[in-house]
C-alpha cells in the first residue's frame, strides 16, 4: 500500500508535468499509468527520493511520447492545438491546482514551437523550479547544455507572451461583452474589441471544417464570428467557461456543441484566438446545451 500512497500523493503533479509536455489528457494519462507500472516494479527501497525518481520517469516517458507524435502532428490536417481543459463552473477548481497554473492554450501553443527536450528542459526549469543538475540528470546532458537550452527556449517563448499580464477580472469582462456581440453578429462592436493584427488559430483536424491558415486582422476575424451568425440566425449559443484556466467560451450551433475558444488579451484588446473544434478534444466538454 506504501507505493500506492506515494504515487497517488505524487500523481497531480506528474499528471501536471505530462500534459504541459503533451497536451492532451489521453497522452498524459497514459505517461502516467507506465510511470506507475514502472515504479510499481522498482526497487523502491534503493530509491532516495519518490518525488524526484518519479519526475525524472515521466519526463522521459513523456519526451519519448512526444517524439513519436511530432511525426502524427506533421501530417496534421491544419493546426495542431492542445486539448482544452473546460470547467463551466468558475466556483469549481480544477482538481490539480497545478494545471490551471502556466498551463493556457496560447502559452501551450508556443511550446509547440520547442524541441522535446527544450520544452521538457524549459518547463522543468522555468515552471516547476527544477535546478540545472536535475534537469541535467533527467535529460542525460550536462548542465552547461540544459542552460543553453532553457536560455533558447526562454528567449522563443518571450517573444511570443504578451508583454503584460490582464486581472482575470478584465479578461473576463471583455469576454462578457464579445460574447454579447457575437450572440447578435455585430460586427462593429466585435471588430473594436480586437487589436488590429489579431490572430485567429483553428484545430479541425480534418474531423469538421475549420481554417487550414492562420486568420489575420480584426476585419477578417469578427466577420468570421459575423458569418456563422447570419448563415445560422438564431441557432448560436456561446457559453462562458475556464477554459485552461483562463476566462474562455464554449459554441453552440443548433443546440450541439462546435467549439472551444481560448483568449489572448493585451492592452486592453483581443490579440489571439484560439478555437478547437476537432470533436476527438472536445469529448469533456458538455455535448449540447
Amino acid at each position: 500500500m506504501t507505493d500506492t500512497i506515494t504515487f497517488d500523493a505524487l500523481r497531480p503533479r506528474l499528471l501536471s508535468i505530462a500534459y504541459r509536455m503533451l497536451g492532451t489528457r489521453a497522452d498524459a494519462e497514459d505517461v502516467v499509468q507506465d510511470a506507475w507500472l514502472r515504479w510499481h516494479g522498482s526497487a523502491q527501497e534503493a530509491v532516495q527520493s519518490a518525488e524526484a525518481w518519479l519526475v525524472t520517469i515521466t519526463t522521459r516517458l513523456a519526451i519519448d511520447r512526444l517524439r513519436g507524435r511530432m511525426a502524427e502532428r506533421e501530417s496534421y490536417v491544419g493546426w495542431w492545438l492542445p486539448e482544452p481543459i473546460v470547467e463551466l463552473d468558475e466556483r469549481t477548481p480544477e482538481s490539480s491546482a497545478e494545471m490551471a497554473s502556466e498551463v493556457s492554450v496560447a502559452f501551450l501553443w508556443v511550446l509547440e514551437r520547442l524541441s522535446p527536450e527544450e520544452r521538457a528542459a524549459f518547463l522543468m526549469r522555468q515552471v516547476f523550479d527544477h535546478d540545472y543538475a536535475d534537469i541535467a540528470e533527467v535529460l542525460g546532458k550536462s548542465e552547461a547544455a540544459c542552460r543553453q537550452m532553457v536560455h533558447r527556449a526562454q528567449e522563443r517563448v518571450q517573444q511570443q507572451k504578451p508583454r503584460f499580464d490582464v486581472p482575470k477580472d478584465q479578461h473576463r469582462d471583455l469576454l462578457g461583452k464579445f460574447i454579447e456581440a457575437a450572440k447578435v453578429g455585430d460586427r462593429a462592436a466585435m471588430k473594436a474589441m480586437m487589436a488590429g493584427d489579431v490572430q485567429m488559430v483553428a484545430d479541425g483536424g480534418g474531423k469538421v471544417n475549420s481554417f487550414l491558415h492562420i486568420l489575420h486582422g480584426a476585419g477578417r476575424v469578427a466577420g468570421m464570428y459575423w458569418s456563422l451568425e447570419h448563415q445560422n440566425p438564431n441557432k448560436v449559443a456561446y457559453r462562458a467557461a475556464r477554459v485552461n484556466g483562463e476566462p474562455g467560451l464554449i459554441r453552440y450551433v443548433d443546440g450541439k456543441l462546435e467549439s472551444a475558444q481560448s483568449f489572448l488579451v493585451e492592452d486592453g484588446a483581443i490579440v489571439s484566438i484560439f478555437i478547437v473544434r476537432n470533436p476527438d478534444k472536445l469529448t469533456g466538454v458538455p455535448q449540447f446545451i
